[in-house]
């Protein structure tokens, strides 16, 4: 019987030990939900983490001083709020050596910019910098969005 105390009372330490970890321990999408202006890597984010909790605008370049790469985050720092009053949340990847999941699936050479919808599809593709505002007006067109936009209204009321 001692030795079994001795197990449980092991058992215990290190659940205790463990919790702050755990508590600490936030996904993605914890992460995003308290700031939705916050920028990611790549390297931390997947696609079946991000499905339908978020709309991911993924950016792809060769380098972080790539003349487009650092055009479309001027872009999108400028309107943010726009971006995250329609769940989009920013990711980057500025490093084709480490093969990220994203870049193993959206296959991107140098400059990319992928939006994808929150069901994971890639819904547009683009070789250039792109404004918040187009970005938008492809998001509102989205089926979901249109939805979301008429249950925020209907709530409203």
């Amino acid at each position: 019987m001692n030795a079994f105390m001795n197990i449980g009372l092991a058992t215990m330490i290190a659940l205790i030990v463990a919790m702050p970890v755990l508590a600490d321990e936030q996904t993605i999408i914890d992460r995003w939900n308290e700031d939705r202006t916050q920028v990611f890597e790549a390297g931390e984010i997947t696609i079946p983490e991000l499905q339908w909790q978020a709309r991911a605008l993924v950016i792809f370049a060769d380098t972080p001083n790539d003349p487009r790469f650092r055009q479309q985050m001027d872009l999108l720092i400028a309107g943010v709020d726009d971006l995250a009053e329609r769940d989009v949340i920013i990711i980057t990847d500025t490093d084709p050596s480490v093969l990220s999941p994203l870049r193993r699936v959206l296959r991107p050479r140098g400059y990319m910019l992928a939006l994808l919808a929150k069901d994971g599809r890639v819904a547009q593709r683009k070789p250039e910098a792109v404004t918040v505002r187009e970005l938008s007006r492809s998001i509102d067109k989205m089926p979901l969005r249109q939805q979301e936009v008429f249950d925020r209204r209907f709530i409203e009321q």
